[in-house]
């Protein structure tokens, strides 16, 4: 039974006790990658990053939101309601 085993690392990344430097095939890779999430986005990436941003406030808040809302309809109805 061999129980020394292989120590060398068996993955890509590693620098085998160097610096770790990129090199520029890698650079590559990653504009390419960075230049296609961007294109990815679309014209309508703003919006539903709003809209996300939003459903989040509203999720985090719904107790309150719905509260409030049911006062501002209440105070609405007794303001415009005729006094008899």
């Amino acid at each position: 039974m061999n129980t020394k085993g292989n120590l060398r690392p068996k993955w890509k990344t590693s620098s085998f006790g160097g610096a770790a430097d990129t090199t520029p095939a890698e650079l590559s890779a990653l504009r390419t990658h960075m230049d296609r999430c961007r294109q990815s986005r679309g014209r309508m990436f703003t919006l539903r990053r709003v809209a996300e941003g939003l459903d989040g406030l509203v999720v985090r808040y719904l107790v309150t939101i719905v509260v409030l809302v049911f006062l501002a309809m209440l105070v609405m109805m007794l303001v415009t309601s005729p006094i008899r």
